[in-house]
């Protein structure tokens, strides 16, 4: 019966280790999702940001050539992103599409105004930055009213610096939290071995032989971890990316290298560290502390 026993023993053993793979690639899969939202936390910032309304309302007796000279002016500035010309007849057709009525044929005439909307860049997009601009282009004689909400900048502005700290905090813990879990796991895998570690250094092997294996099989482990929780991550960044392309693409091949290898550097530095001490630990213990250590 001895070859039933070693057979059920490998079967044992192996499936520790795929059970160990798989807790460390969902602990990394959640660092890697986090990660994910940190390093596009600027861009989805950026992202509200320009599309934050600024609104030129312009003259009724302007000239359609005095209008394309305007907005080429405006996208020549080095803090407009874009703009758009909206017609008194597109603004009447959008606010019908609103009410779900003719407001022009109860009214007998247009009331609204031909206007310009305009896009920030980012870094632009401040209430500072924006009172600013307004007042330069209040002076255009093309310009009867400037309309923006002052009240939603500041909030947008003020939200996404609190958003930031919670963040950066919130990723501390996880990370904190990934780290425990991760030598945890490990500790527990080297543990079932421990009697094994005990006589290899009791027949008088050195530490460093007979950490040479476990080390090995870490850095494999971490790797499969890795490369598993990399799959998981890019399956959801699939998901995501349709209903968000423009915040988060598989365009964005630095931010993508840059969250892989960290996960993949990540997997293998804990899976190392934490067996190298787990090791050790088994290593100084005596034969009678085996049977009693938890």
């Amino acid at each position: 019966m001895p070859g039933k026993d070693q057979n059920i023993n490998k079967k044992r053993l192996r499936n520790s280790y795929i059970t160990s793979v798989i807790s460390i690639s969902l602990v990394l899969f959640l660092i890697g999702i986090l990660g994910i939202l940190v390093l596009n936390a600027k861009k989805l910032a950026d992202y509200v940001k320009e599309n934050i309304g600024f609104t030129i309302f312009l003259n009724d007796n302007i000239k359609e050539v005095d209008i394309i000279k305007l907005q080429k002016k405006l996208n020549a500035t080095y803090y407009v992103k874009e703009t758009e010309f909206i017609s008194k007849d597109k603004a009447a057709k959008v606010l019908q599409e609103e009410l779900g009525e003719d407001f022009i044929e109860f009214l007998g005439y247009n009331p609204l105004m031909a206007s310009i909307d305009i896009k920030f860049y980012a870094k632009y997009a401040n209430p500072d930055t924006i009172a600013k601009i307004e007042n330069i282009i209040s002076q255009f004689p093309e310009t009867k009213e400037i309309y923006y909400q002052e009240s939603l900048i500041h909030l947008v502005n003020e939200n996404v610096k609190k958003i930031s700290l919670i963040l950066l905090g919130f990723s501390a813990i996880m990370l904190f939290i990934a780290l425990t879990l991760i030598n945890n796991t490990i500790r527990l895998s080297v543990y079932s071995k421990r009697f094994i570690i005990n006589t290899m250094h009791t027949v008088g092997a050195t530490r460093r032989f007979i950490r040479k294996p476990f080390l090995y099989k870490s850095i494999v482990h971490g790797i499969y971890a890795s490369i598993l929780s990399i799959v998981m991550i890019t399956g959801i960044l699939y998901i995501i990316q349709k209903e968000f392309a423009e915040i988060i693409s598989f365009k964005d091949i630095e931010i993508l290298g840059v969250l892989f290898t960290f996960v993949i550097i990540l997997g293998i530095s804990i899976n190392w560290i934490s067996t190298y001490f787990a090791v050790n630990k088994f290593l100084r213990l005596k034969t009678d502390d085996l049977y009693y250590f938890h």
